[in-house]
């Protein structure tokens, strides 16, 4: 294993994409968690979608790709978000409504511009060789921010998680910080986005937390677990992917998912040696 790692890091196109995924693995492990338990997972789905719909309009003006679709993607978590709050379209109907549409709109703004090509399979499920130096630079500096943001405010983020009516009757201003969440989670999506795909970079969010449920209770203990999970798997599925000639985000996905079964049984085993 050590002997295929040093010989993928040999290559600086994959030392690039090492560097963005590990940071972006490690940030969608940590909002994953605070996701899925306030069942805003399908939010990270949407997301995606809108971002793959942002960076066809982005290739199609001929203008930096990660320029144009963080702030879309970002003032689409703050509408889902809203929508999700206080429309009556709510949850999975807003959020099928804005990510279909997005989809459609990216498949167009594609075909009229430069053609169903297999540009469109990397918007779709990542490229290895879509991280350029000034992404790898953006994304890493994005990437710190998000973590220091989470560790920041980690107890308010804990709070508005397990019980945000309480935490509104003791003052802690509960939409602001649910802002805050959908925010980290828009830009780590639209960092993750070139190398997993906007078809898959959903998964990196939810499967870990998922898993780390099976196998801890504490919420901290959670978020740790998630994120080791979340970091195991991506080196892991690079290895996969470099070693078989795999698609990485689809690598990492299928490793993400094996991890998850394990953790099931794990979990049943435990459960029954518990009681």
């Amino acid at each position: 294993m050590f002997a295929v790692l040093s010989q993928m890091l040999s290559y600086e196109f994959i030392q690039r994409a090492m560097l963005v995924g590990v940071l972006v693995a490690l940030c969608a492990s940590l909002l994953g968690v605070s996701l899925v338990l306030k069942r805003y997972a399908m939010i990270g789905d949407g997301l995606s979608h809108v971002g793959f719909g942002a960076l066809a309009l982005a290739t199609a003006l001929e203008l930096p790709q990660l320029a144009v679709s963080l702030p879309i993607v970002i003032v689409t978590a703050f509408l889902l978000l809203r929508l999700n709050e206080n429309s009556k379209i709510k949850g999975d109907a807003a959020i099928a409504l804005i990510s279909t549409g997005s989809l459609a709109i990216g498949a167009i703004i594609i075909a009229k511009s430069t053609g169903m090509n297999t540009d469109v399979c990397n918007y779709l499920f990542g490229s290895i060789l879509a991280m350029t130096m000034s992404d790898v630079y953006l994304s890493v500096g994005l990437s710190i921010v998000v973590i220091i943001l989470f560790i920041l405010f980690y107890n308010k983020i804990f709070a508005v998680t397990f019980d945000e009516s309480f935490s509104k009757a003791t003052g802690t201003r509960a939409a602001a910080y649910n802002m805050l969440i959908a925010l980290l989670t828009a830009v780590t999506i639209v960092i993750g986005m070139r190398l997993m795909g906007a078809m898959l970079i959903s998964s990196l969010i939810i499967v870990p937390a998922l898993s780390s449920m099976r196998l801890c209770k504490s919420f901290k203990a959670v978020i740790i677990c998630s994120a080791v999970i979340s970091l195991l798997a991506f080196l892991i599925g690079m290895m996969v992917s470099y070693s078989q000639d795999l698609p990485p985000g689809a690598s990492v996905v299928c490793v993400n998912i094996i991890i998850f079964i394990i953790s099931i049984v794990i979990g049943r085993v435990k459960g029954r040696t518990a009681s």
